[in-house]
């Protein structure tokens, strides 16, 4: 048995799960790791390990001090000596700690990022030999994410003054923007390790319902808690209801708590007291649910967590899959159901261009969150499998299940008659050779026009007007047709290409289903039209990239992301200000070869070429072609 394994067995896991060895291995021979994985994952197993191994003390910044509290006392149990920083302790105990970890007494010491710049600490640091940094929930360093803390920016400087350190960041948020963000602030190179992997959760039942008001609302959270948890106090388990704003929360706790529910509330609002009192009580099993905002969540370990419901929905897909990933992490049976309806998409607009402090809102980012929301909102009035279309997002498609059979879609799937079946593959034809003929030559209104027979110049000057499809859906309403070619987009036929003005790709996939050689496992949008699926359309009008690219712009995209993971470094910036994930790989595809060319690449003007265009010109350059990367 060789070393690995016996700190395996010292930690008390009888084995480990897919993706863990691999980690581990990768971070004792490369040095540098940045591990994706979603909530629930054994992420800390990938620095505890190695701590084990390691000589001195392994350095974990942790945002959550339940978190750290936790980890501790667990490793305490198996005799691995650890403790934890925290503005909780006195200043007598922080000092003996202090003084404990001069002395080489703990293998693993968790700390607040907040902390990193106190002199205590820094003089202390300055004295131990410390082999491993372990940096949990990564993505709170980026700007571009979902959860920035500005704290964590001061960790940059914490690994300059330990060049000699191994580095793990780990983090749930998978999207290349963001990870290449996290390189950049914490002065990793490019071609650090990536590690992605097990986002599949087929143990649970997604659900979105769209509800018309506070009633409907009620009636579908009542209806979840009780499929899930039974009555209160039947001792099934435990359920989180999360809040878009903490009036909301405090309502819904006591609204359930008139229902008998032991039910607490949590949000940033409250003292730090009666924050940790509420989680206290959640993990020791004395609440059947908390009603919280998104401030309550990183760290929660109960296993038994049988539903996470959403009020309404989060900022992102990477938000709400983070969320709904605390429940079942058992493995066994759990659900999650995201309420939401018409009236999210214009607060949440409000919401981002709400100024934050002094600091005037940054319009690109603005945009950027809105995408991400608008994302989120295709994915739950989406009509194919649930499970398939957050791991197409992720870039997960090793596990795509094809159909998890147990989503709210897959089971309205399974239950549709032939004859509905079959229409619905008619019609899913139809859109996508509506698609076929605008691909990579007009967006998403000009194929609503095609399909719904409306003359247009540009489409008669191309020949369009003539085809068959033309008009083959002219008795559905453009809104229909919008929402439609909308889900053809979250089941994977079809994507987007371009930024400023996105073109329309059907994909190997949609193409396949298109001549029928794939099946169509999706739900059209209902005939009737409603002011929430006018919105959803209007909200459909600047979706983000998705599409694959082949072997050879893919590799290239990679070296674009190195590239711009130097140049923003350079430049002290975000890796967005630089260049957007779209327009990286726009240039794979493209591949400019001077700066005129690459001005042609949408989201490259005179300004961003004449200060990026010559560092991304020389890696195309240096980056010879593989064969076609045409569609």
């Amino acid at each position: 048995m060789d070393s690995i394994d016996t700190a395996l067995q010292t930690l008390g896991y009888p084995s480990f799960r897919p993706g863990q060895r691999e980690a581990v291995e990768t971070l004792l021979s490369d040095r540098r790791v940045l591990l994706v994985a979603p909530t629930g994952g054994g992420k800390s197993l990938c620095y505890q390990l190695p701590a084990v191994l390691l000589p001195g003390t392994t350095l974990v910044v942790s945002p959550l001090i339940a978190l750290m509290h936790d980890q501790v006392t667990a490793l305490r149990a198996r005799g691995i000596a650890a403790s934890f920083l925290a503005s909780t302790l006195p200043p007598d105990e922080i000092r003996d700690r202090l003084a404990r970890w001069r002395r080489g007494e703990y293998r693993l010491l968790y700390v607040a990022p907040e902390r990193l710049t106190s002199g205590p600490f820094r003089d202390a640091l300055a004295q131990v030999d410390c082999p491993l940094v372990a940096i949990d929930e990564a993505h709170c360093i980026s700007e571009w994410g979902h959860d920035f803390r500005p704290e964590y920016m001061q960790i940059g400087a914490l690994l300059a003054a330990l060049p000699q350190a191994r580095v793990l960041a780990c983090t749930a948020t998978a999207t290349p923007i963001v990870r290449d963000e996290i390189l950049g602030r914490l002065g990793l190179p490019p071609e650090t390790p990536q590690l992605v992997r097990g986002f599949a959760r087929p143990n649970l039942a997604l659900r979105a319902v769209e509800v018309g008001g506070a009633r409907g609302r009620a009636a579908s959270v009542d209806a979840a808690l009780a499929e899930a948890l039974g009555t209160p106090r039947a001792g099934r388990g435990s359920a989180i209801v999360y809040s878009p704003t903490r009036r909301a929360a405090e309502a819904e706790s006591a609204r359930l708590a008139q229902q008998g529910w032991r039910a607490a509330v949590y949000h940033a609002g409250l003292s730090a007291d009666d924050r940790e009192q509420a989680q206290r009580r959640f993990m020791d099993g004395a609440l059947d649910l908390v009603c919280a905002t998104n401030a309550f969540g990183m760290g929660i370990d109960r296993a038994d967590v049988r539903a996470v419901i959403h009020l309404g929905p989060p900022g992102s897909i990477e938000a709400y899959y983070q969320e709904v990933g605390r429940a079942g992490r058992d493995g066994g049976d759990a659900l999650g159901l995201l309420c939401w309806s018409q009236q999210d998409l214009p607060l949440r607009r409000r919401l981002l261009e709400l100024p934050s402090g002094p600091l005037e809102t940054d319009p690109e980012m603005v945009e950027h969150k809105w995408n991400l929301f608008l994302e989120l909102v295709r994915w739950a009035e989406g009509g194919s499998c649930r499970h398939d279309a957050i791991l197409r997002y992720f870039g997960d498609e090793a596990e795509t299940l094809h159909g998890c059979g147990r989503c709210d879609v897959c089971l309205r799937l399974n239950d549709a008659d032939p004859a509905a079946d079959a229409d619905a593959a008619q019609l899913a034809r139809m859109l996508l050779s509506g698609a076929a003929r605008v691909h990579r030559r007009y967006g998403l209104k000009q194929a609503v026009r095609l399909l719904r027979g409306e003359t247009e110049e540009r489409l008669e000057r191309d020949g369009l007007t003539g085809v068959a499809t033309f008009g083959v859906l002219r008795d559905r309403s453009p809104e229909w047709i919008a929402r439609a070619l909308g889900r053809c987009v979250t089941a994977g036929w079809i994507s987007f290409t371009g930024d400023d003005r996105p073109m329309i790709v059907l994909t190997d996939e949609g193409r396949r289903v298109m001549r029928g050689e794939r099946p169509a496992r999706w739900l059209p949008p209902p005939a009737l039209e409603t002011a929430t699926a006018k919105a959803a359309g209007k909200a459909r009008r600047a979706p983000a990239a998705v599409e694959g690219l082949d072997a050879a712009a893919q590799s290239l995209f990679e070296a674009l992301r190195h590239a711009r993971v130097e140049l923003a470094r350079a430049q002290g910036v975000p890796a967005y200000v630089v260049a957007h994930d779209r327009t990286l790989r726009e240039l794979a595809e493209a591949r400019p070869r001077s700066a005129q060319e690459l001005m042609n690449v949408p989201g490259f003007g005179p300004r961003k070429t004449e200060k990026f265009g010559e560092a991304f010109l020389r890696v195309i350059a240096a980056h010879p072609a593989q064969g076609s990367n045409g569609p």
